[in-house]
């Protein structure tokens, strides 16, 4: 049978520290009866244990209290033992209840803590299996989770994604590695207009094609704390093949949001 240490550690040395005391108090003389011992002792105990070992500690510590002051000098009790025992219950008392109940109270928030952390495990696991790449971000627009899709699509290292960097980051970092296919000299206006998307929570989709051929389409989500949800989800089969060889400025402005200004040839044009 498995004892529990825990349990027994706080009544164990409450009995312990009584016993010391009754016999030091009868072959010495002038000893002090350790009653702020005796409550520290059941502090530890609830905070080891719980409330349970901690209100046993405070029982001892009461009882061994009361023998103590009863046999010091002749049976019987005088004003100032009953001062000093009543002393003792309330601050051993309180110390129990206080100390057993926020050790409850923590315990509780740690398993909730727990199965949140298991939960978001679990979801993080899920969100590494879409082909759509997804970026959490908090208020200030720092990636709190970027999944593994958006990793690949970004050629993105992993002790980079998870310093939860701004987004502003991530978009330079594309920019930097060449995963985007526009021009040199239209990239900061680009980065420009999605961070402003991102921060107004626009939700209007727009494609982005990459380097490589591939096509995302873009999507920002606003969400309840004040964060985003982005979401960038492979349309290059419904998207790329269609587009007119002869209007590559027009597909590259859809891909743009729709905005033709950041298109210099067909600005000129208009």
């Amino acid at each position: 049978m498995q004892v529990n240490w825990r349990a027994m550690s706080g009544p164990a040395l409450t009995a312990a520290t009584a016993l010391l005391a009754i016999l030091a108090d009868r072959y010495m003389k002038g000893v002090l009866y350790p009653a702020p011992l005796f409550v520290c002792i059941v502090a530890f105990a609830g905070s080891l244990s719980g409330l349970t070992s901690a209100a046993t500690s405070a029982a001892i510590a009461i009882g061994s209290s009361a023998l103590f002051f009863f046999y010091r000098t002749t049976a019987g009790f005088d004003t100032e033992d009953l001062i000093q025992l009543s002393m003792l219950s309330i601050a051993a008392g309180g110390t129990a209840a206080i100390t057993g109940l926020l050790r409850q109270r923590w315990m509780e928030a740690f398993a909730l803590e727990r199965v949140h952390h298991l939960t978001a495990e679990h979801l993080s696991a899920a969100l590494d299996q879409f082909d759509i790449g997804i970026i959490l971000l908090d208020a200030e627009t720092r990636a709190e989770f970027i999944n593994r899709a958006f990793r690949d699509y970004l050629s993105l290292p992993d002790a980079k994604a998870d310093s939860k960097p701004p987004f502003i980051a991530l978009m330079y970092h594309g920019r930097d590695t060449g995963a985007y296919e526009l021009p040199e000299d239209e990239l900061n206006a680009y980065i420009a207009r999605r961070m402003e998307m991102v921060r107004a929570g626009d939700s209007t989709p727009i494609n982005i094609k990459f380097a490589d051929g591939k096509i995302l389409r873009f999507s920002c989500t606003a969400l309840p704390d004040g964060g985003r949800m982005l979401s960038y989800t492979p349309v290059t089969d419904l998207i790329g093949h269609s587009d007119a060889p002869a209007k590559p400025d027009y597909y590259r402005a859809l891909r743009c949001g729709g905005d033709l200004r950041l298109v210099p040839h067909l600005r000129a044009a208009e």
